[in-house]
């Protein structure tokens, strides 16, 4: 009986598996996205020396510090229907972002770039730029270097800036319910159906549930970033 009550326990209603299904989906798209941007500004300020430096890390890494209730309302002035450039896509080419799915993804992308671009600054700086001008000695352009030398030897950091950024994501929720709403179906993500389940006396059980999931994910997600990124750099070192 007891292993039955916990069975029962732990069956998920349609709205949960849509609520843990379309989580994993934004958090895939909006790691992904994020990665070619996170690896051009890494490289940038990895490599790059300016007087105005400080002002773009502090700006790259705003939504680490910024509520993300106040990014999901910046996201909101600006791809909002009436922002300033959601009016021009809304009535122009008939686009509109915020309380979509595409919304979900860009405000996870936004309070995921900055994890992101760190792990790829980090590995980048570790990579001595002398490999890089043996390169360019024995022939290669700029481009060449880079996805020959510099990208293979960044490896380890690019899949811990996708896997950071991808757990980040699971876990967003100020600037999601604020630029793409808490629709069940379309843009309710796992941490907004575990919000839902709170706020409804007697979904105790519900919450339960979602709540095992998320940690679950969290979980599975940095732990494997350490281990995959510890093996690579074990791996990298022994060649």
């Amino acid at each position: 009986m007891l292993l039955l009550s916990m069975t029962n326990y732990f069956e998920f209603t349609n709205t949960e598996w849509e609520a843990i299904t379309l989580s994993l989906q934004v958090a895939f798209w909006s790691a992904l996205l994020c990665l070619p941007f996170a690896i051009f500004t890494g490289w940038f300020l990895a490599r790059r020396k300016f007087k105005a430096k400080f002002l773009l890390e502090g700006l790259v890494n705003l939504p680490l510090v910024l509520p993300p209730v106040a990014t999901g309302f910046i996201l909101l002035l600006l791809l909002g229907r009436n922002g300033l450039i959601g009016q021009f896509l809304n009535e122009v080419l008939g686009i509109r972002i915020a309380f979509s799915y595409y919304a979900a993804v860009i405000a996870s992308m936004f309070v995921a770039f900055p994890l992101s671009v760190r792990s790829m600054r980090l590995s980048i700086e570790m990579i001595d730029p002398a490999y890089e001008e043996a390169a360019k000695t024995l022939g290669a352009n700029r481009w060449q270097s880079f996805f020959r030398i510099t990208l293979p030897l960044a490896l380890p950091g690019l899949i811990s800036g996708f896997i950071l950024a991808f757990a980040r994501s699971l876990g967003e929720f100020g600037a999601t319910i604020i630029f793409a709403g808490n629709i069940a179906g379309e843009t309710q993500t796992l941490p907004l159906a575990l919000y839902s389940a709170i706020q409804v006396p007697g979904q105790e059980t519900s919450a339960f549930r979602l709540l095992i999931v998320a940690v679950l994910f969290s979980f599975i997600a940095i732990a494997g970033s350490e281990l995959l990124v510890k093996k690579l750099h074990h791996r990298k070192y022994k060649a």
